[in-house]
């Protein structure tokens, strides 16, 4: 027992110190408004700033492809303060501004027809978001991109958008829409970050008790779950390793490391990290948070680029159908974009945002876009095409993942690691043009053979002696004759 008594200006001081040890994180209110609206239903939706919109529901559909019925793209019709607008649901679409307002459709009910999975949690026709006109998707300060490298380094996977970086898109009835966020990348290289601070609820095949039922975690070896102020899970997945000091219970601050780039888990033998949130949405579900204009503006914020180009999604088409490459997602920061120009696998070139193409032979195609603005900053994507024959679905053409490291600030002289891996392939071997003019580089992946093999991947280092932009490509042949050709663009610095 203490022999004196403490002052109370110093016991309120100790007693305040303790309580703010212990206090949860202060709660974060999300700018966006959520609604979930039936066709024909209308909303009065009172925003964050206290400004109002009327929105209606005025239809949904869909572009199916021709081979698997699969939605390749959803959209709705929505009018918002009188003004009408069509929404593109996900698919690397950021939100629109009409009405007075700003708003998405993260996800309708016609993905519902063929997904193998409810991971959204939709309970009527159609999910919107709204935010205000003039006001930043989630609070300044509260979001970071949650991978250490470039935009785009690598393929992706996006919300709404067909699994097929491991060849998983075959005809089948049923398929796997990507709910959350795939980021590409090199396995053992990259750091994966934390997006916002919060609590470690789960990591490493271990969760805290409080949050082992009700809630969308599952615990797994390489995956570790964060809640965060808002009230959101954040899940990161396929990890190589789990920092030591990331383990349930503790807290972690935005931006902080907590794992590296791997394929563990249910990666499909591709190297990603999977980021996805989790949200209750108006239906009462657990469902996902479409997360793609988040860390678009979170990057944006961050790394401060001049321009983006966009080029994605991926397109799945029959030999012979005719396909358009669209680069208009693609923006310009200060400038204006004033020319697109696109270079073909088959070596031919074209002018202009989008590009109709066909494909004569089945195969997996990189075709490359140069996005320019007006002040003479450039940026690359690439749209990958699977051209398939339709009268052998069992028997379709191989896919490659191409990656490098490091993505941001390579210098003349640097040391670039180079990893490729092919699917639906029996086949070894890949082929490097590392595109500055230098010999090609043989490597041999085991053709995911054995999905979680450390040595899968072909692996080669390359240095590039002269500044510039690269676009350095990687193909494989398949016993058949069937080619798939990837690619990767290089932004190569003075020393």
């Amino acid at each position: 027992m203490l022999g004196h008594v403490l002052p109370a200006a110093l016991l309120l001081g100790l007693c305040t110190t303790l309580a703010l040890a212990a206090a949860p994180e202060p709660p974060l209110t999300p700018p966006r408004k959520v609604i979930e609206l039936a066709i024909g239903e209308t909303a009065d939706v009172t925003l964050a700033d206290g400004t109002t919109a009327a929105v209606k529901l005025l239809g949904i559909d869909a572009t199916m492809d021709s081979l698997d019925s699969g939605v390749r793209e959803g959209r709705a019709r929505v009018e918002v303060n009188g003004q009408q607008v069509t929404l593109v649901s996900a698919n690397y679409t950021l939100p629109v501004t009409v009405g007075g307002v700003q708003l998405d459709c993260p996800i309708t009910r016609s993905w519902y027809a063929s997904t193998n999975a409810d991971r959204w949690g939709l309970g009527k026709d159609a999910r919107l978001r709204l935010w205000p006109v003039r006001g930043p998707l989630l609070k300044p300060g509260t979001f970071a991109y949650p991978v250490r490298q470039r935009w785009f380094a690598s393929d992706t996977q996006m919300a709404n958008e067909p699994v097929f970086v491991d060849a998983g898109e075959r005809g089948r009835e049923k398929l796997y829409y990507h709910s959350g966020l795939d980021f590409g990348g090199v396995e053992g290289m990259v750091e994966i970050l934390a997006a916002t601070d919060g609590l470690v609820v789960s990591a490493a095949g271990k969760t805290l008790d409080e949050h082992k039922t009700g809630t969308p975690v599952g615990a797994r070896y390489d995956v570790v779950y964060v809640l965060d102020g808002r009230g959101w899970y954040y899940r990161y997945s396929h990890m190589q390793s789990i920092d030591k000091a990331v383990r349930p219970g503790v807290r972690v601050t935005m931006g902080q490391r907590i794992g590296i780039l791997g394929k563990e888990g249910g990666s499909g033998g591709w190297t990603h990290v999977h980021f996805e949130i989790k949200t209750r949405h108006p239906s009462g579900k657990w469902g996902t948070e479409e997360a793609y204009a988040y860390v678009w503006e979170a990057y944006v914020n961050q790394y401060k680029p001049p321009i983006l180009a966009v080029a994605r999604p991926h397109r799945f088409v029959a030999v012979g159908e005719v396909v358009t490459l669209d680069a208009t997602r693609s923006r310009a920061f200060g400038g204006e974009i004033n020319r697109y120009e696109w270079t073909l696998t088959d070596g031919t070139r074209a002018i202009g945002p989008t590009v109709r193409q066909t494909y004569k032979a089945p195969g997996t195609y990189s075709e490359a876009v140069k996005v320019t603005d007006t002040r003479g900053n450039a940026a690359w994507d690439f749209c990958v095409v699977q051209v398939v024959d339709p009268k052998a679905m069992d028997n379709l053409p191989p896919t490659v993942h191409p990656a490098f490291e490091p993505t941001q600030n390579v210098k003349a002289g640097d040391a670039v690691t180079f990893k490729v891996r092919s699917f639906r392939t029996k086949a070894t071997g890949e082929v490097w043009d590392f595109g500055d003019g230098s010999p090609e580089a043989r490597v041999a992946s085991d053709a995911n053979a054995n999905v979680h093999n450390p040595n899968g991947y072909g692996v080669t280092v390359h240095r590039y002696a002269k500044p510039g932009d690269y676009i350095a490509s990687v193909r494989h042949t398949a016993p058949n004759g069937q080619k798939a050709v990837g690619r990767v663009w290089v932004h190569v610095e003075a020393p």
